[in-house]
């Protein structure tokens, strides 16, 4: 069983939205910022456009609440929680995850480049003194 949930909500000085994704058990996680406050139509195109390149937190084992079938209770279910827009704390857990992931991955690149610049600089350095010596 697979299933998403976007949750909206405004944090100082942007809106943003919370997507959950949970699938086979593990709730994974990826925070938008709007911006301005988003109407429904833009949020739903968003969804639509941008919904497949959106970068999702590794999984996290989550507890799955069997849907309601009865129409009535869900839209109550939601309307309580369009009331109290507090976002789930594992999805914080793995918006978490993925911004310590992004951040490995980034020290790593920024190394990379570092040690890169550095044996170019050595190897300019080693082919300036070898011009040197060519003119005596």
């Amino acid at each position: 069983m697979q299933f998403s949930k976007l949750t909206v909500y405004f944090e100082e000085p942007f809106w943003v939205g919370i997507f959950e994704r949970v699938s086979e058990g593990r709730l994974s996680a990826c925070k938008v910022t709007f911006g301005a406050e988003p109407k429904d139509y833009e949020v739903w195109e968003f969804v639509l456009r941008h919904y497949d390149g959106l970068t999702f937190s590794p999984g996290v084992a989550a507890d799955i609440k069997p849907m309601s079938d009865n129409p009535k209770r869900r839209q109550r279910e939601a309307r309580r929680q369009a009331r109290t827009p507090i976002v789930s704390t594992k999805s914080q857990e793995a918006l978490r995850l993925q911004r310590e992931a992004s951040k490995t991955e980034r020290k790593r690149v920024t190394k990379e480049q570092k040690e890169a610049e550095a044996q170019r600089q050595f190897d300019l350095k080693r082919q300036k003194r070898k011009e040197k010596h060519k003119g005596r």
